[in-house]
């Protein structure tokens, strides 16, 4: 059971790249331990003071975390992931990385789109995140998405040393569609 990413446009089951002829493919779906060495590939690949594999395995079916991953035909690669909370009324995106081979193609803007469904499905209507300040793209797709800047962490990220911004989005779920959940994404 999984979800198509698609296109903003919702016109076929590609997302296509800003780059003339590039196309990904890619199935979410729940992550499973046999994703854990992927996830953990990306996240070091992604992050100066990564995750360690353990700190993943842990959000495998635990009923309050979210934790997707986009696999890419023709091979199910992992190429990314996104990993959040949902606890009452609040939601925190944790992380979300897509493969360096996959980037600039619109997979980490489709899987914060998916989760940020899920989320709303679960009840939460505000999400949070940090990003580092220097993170111009994080901070454009979370921009793009509706996250505003509340606040700031000082000093929250250790390699190296920087400031966390604070973003939040309020999260708007339509009357009557209060069940939909990611499993329904690729039907919007």
């Amino acid at each position: 059971m999984g979800t198509r990413l698609r296109e903003a446009s919702r016109s076929s089951g590609e997302t296509r790249s800003r780059r003339a002829g590039a196309a990904l493919t890619a199935l979410l779906r729940p992550a499973e331990e046999r994703d854990l060495t992927d996830v953990s590939r990306i996240e070091r690949g992604s992050f100066a003071d990564p995750w360690t594999e353990e700190s993943f395995r842990r959000l495998i079916d635990v009923e309050p975390a979210i934790f997707l991953v986009a696999e890419c035909d023709p091979d199910s690669t992992v190429a990314g992931y996104v990993a959040a909370f949902a606890v009452g009324d609040d939601g925190e995106i944790l992380n979300v990385a897509v493969d360096p081979a996959f980037r600039g193609r619109g997979l980490a803007g489709q899987m914060l789109d998916a989760v940020l469904i899920e989320l709303g499905a679960r009840g939460v209507k505000m999400a949070f995140l940090e990003v580092r300040e220097s993170n111009e793209s994080a901070r454009g797709l979370y921009g793009s998405r509706g996250f505003t800047e509340i606040g700031r962490r000082r000093a929250y990220y250790r390699r190296p040393v920087e400031d966390a911004l604070v973003m939040r989005r309020v999260i708007d779920v339509p009357e009557g569609e209060e069940q939909r959940s990611a499993g329904t994404f690729a039907d919007l």
